[in-house]
């Protein structure tokens, strides 16, 4: 099972370490002091980073530029709190049509948009006592 951990640093701002690298998450200056993305932001931010890495990947397949921009807008609900809606935009230099056909079926099979699109089994476990470093 892959795996990261979550340290507080001060305030809200909290350091996520995965694979030796680390991103800071907090919250804007009207909660903390803004030094990353919120949670719910770097979230969001997982689809397009994927759907960016497969169609990046088929547009070198078929010798393609394959510089492009992906655009995320979402939207949140309350009861419970949650992104309720996310909208992608892609933008590409122009390509066939046949080539746009399998760049569409392609992102649209990314990691993430199949695990949000699917049901995720999740659980939290509290333990409490000594942290460990």
């Amino acid at each position: 099972m892959n795996q990261l951990r979550v340290s507080s640093l001060s305030g809200d701002a909290f350091a996520v370490e995965c694979r030796g690298h680390t991103v800071v998450v907090d919250q804007p200056l009207a909660g903390g002091i803004d030094n990353g993305l919120t949670p719910v932001e770097l979230f969001v931010s997982s689809l397009p980073a994927c759907v960016a890495f497969y169609g990046r990947r088929l547009l070198a397949r078929h010798g393609l530029r394959d510089t492009l921009t992906v655009d995320a807008k979402w939207s949140m609900a309350d009861n419970p709190a949650r992104v309720s809606s996310v909208e992608v935009t892609v933008r590409t230099e122009p390509m066939p049509s046949e080539t746009q056909d399998k760049f569409r079926k392609v992102i649209e099979r990314c990691t993430v948009h199949n695990s949000l699109r699917g049901c995720i089994q999740t659980s939290i476990r509290i333990e409490t006592g000594l942290l460990d470093g």
